[in-house]
């Protein structure tokens, strides 16, 4: 199969399927990914190959500042170069934040333990042992308050704050009292017996976040505040740098779907200050704690429109068809099983006005450090906090977009641990 490689402004690295590209000094080559059969509706991820022939060196340019396009196959129309261009993205290069080699160049296609290996088997065994999983829940919870105090993560104070606040108040006027909760949702899990459906888990939502956000750069001494913001701004850079390269329009509606307690949501209000934007959230809790945020912000102060949330099922929101220019899902959908994630793509699809864009950021399936180089014991803690988490590994969320017409569909590192999947109407 054929490659191109075309001028551009330097990046840190490009819009190209991470399972199908290779770095060599400042040129990256990539092909398009092989069709995968839509009707294959759990959406397996296939494993990436490792056969070098595929990709042509006697192009590469070491030197020149590049961008990667995808030559058309035989009796197909090209498509256009799935990538920024014109854009100098912010996201931190990865070699600068002690990635391992073999993280960072690996090419497998799930962390090791996940799955049908034996240590998964027995870890899920235990997870299904009751009195063992409120052990490893409740150690797993402890392991990351204490991950928060050591890091200065106001944990013990922002739980103290909130449960003084009037969020109970705000959650009589947010929550939509006939919503059906699905069967996944209303069980265990982040180490909470009712998941999301409870004040703990919303009290401690925006510390455990900061905790996530340290552990990305673990090796980097950065407040909680600097680790957020350096996470957040790359999902807004790569979305800024997508519609760029591919001529979309700056969005004027938005919904973040799934939103928690708000903190992408207002990452996203803050890098599309023109843009009116919604916050989706299935808890009333966590709904809750963003509008008291929302509050105590002043609705943005006059800098940006007041940010609107709704408690909905992000499955069947009951939002008008093609009602926005971008949706946003971030870090949900290691949350949900497979089904689950086919069925909030095509709602996200029919959200989508011409020429809007679908953004989806997780946790990278080929890079998660913390399921691939811990001991089997804290694999095991870490494991019991996610049950969907082997559905999420093997599923191709590519796939899934492409499937439900979504267009240019390409993933992109934004760290050592996360990634983020784009696609446009």
């Amino acid at each position: 199969m054929a490659t191109r490689v075309l001028r551009t402004i330097k990046s840190p690295f490009t819009l190209s399927s991470l399972s199908h590209k290779r770095c060599r000094g400042n040129t990256l080559f990539c092909t398009s990914a092989r069709p995968r059969d839509a009707a294959n509706q759990k959406h397996l991820r296939a494993e990436p190959r490792a056969d070098a022939q595929r990709f042509s060196h006697k192009r590469e340019r070491p030197c020149c500042r590049v961008q990667c396009a995808r030559a058309p196959a035989p009796g197909r129309t090209r498509a256009a170069p799935a990538a920024t261009a014109g854009v100098r993205c912010s996201f931190p290069d990865l070699s600068d934040h002690g990635m391992s080699k073999e993280a960072s160049g690996s090419d497998k296609g799930n962390p090791d333990r996940t799955g049908s290996g034996l240590l998964s088997r027995v870890a899920n065994a235990a997870i299904n042992c009751k009195p063992l999983f409120a052990l490893m829940t409740a150690g797993a919870r402890r392991m990351m308050k204490s991950t928060a105090e050591e890091r200065g993560v106001a944990w013990s104070a922002n739980v103290q704050e909130l449960s003084q606040s009037e969020v109970s108040r705000i959650k009589e006027e947010i929550e939509d009292k006939s919503m059906i909760y699905p069967d996944y949702y209303a069980k265990p899990f982040h180490g909470y017996d009712s998941g999301n459906l409870n004040w703990q888990a919303a009290f401690e939502a925006e510390p455990a976040t900061e905790v996530v956000a340290l552990w990305v750069w673990k090796d980097e001494q950065l407040t909680p505040e600097q680790a957020h913001a350096r996470m957040r701004a790359g999902t807004s850079s790569a979305i800024q740098g997508f519609m760029a390269w591919h001529g979309l329009s700056q969005p004027s509606e938005i919904i973040d779907v799934g939103c928690s307690v708000g903190m992408s949501t207002r990452w996203l209000a803050k890098g599309f200050p023109g843009a009116q934007v919604t916050g989706l959230d299935m808890s009333p809790y966590f709904l809750a704690v963003a509008e008291l945020r929302e509050r105590q912000l002043a609705g943005g102060a006059g800098q940006r429109p007041r940010i609107k949330y709704m408690h909905a099922n992000m499955e069947a929101t009951g939002l008008p068809d093609a009602s926005f220019d971008l949706v946003s899902v971030q870090y949900v959908t290691h949350e949900c099983p497979g089904h689950v994630i086919d069925s909030l793509v095509r709602e996200c699809r029919r959200l989508l006005r011409p020429g809007g864009t679908l953004a989806v950021v997780d946790t990278n399936p080929q890079k998660d450090l913390r399921l691939r180089s811990v001991s089997p014991v804290l694999f095991t803690l870490a494991k019991s906090t996610e049950p969907n988490i082997d559905d999420y590994y093997r599923y191709d969320i590519e796939a899934c977009l492409r499937s439900h017409g979504l267009q240019h569909v390409n993933t992109a590192e934004l760290n050592p641990r996360q990634c983020i999947t784009l696609g446009h109407v």
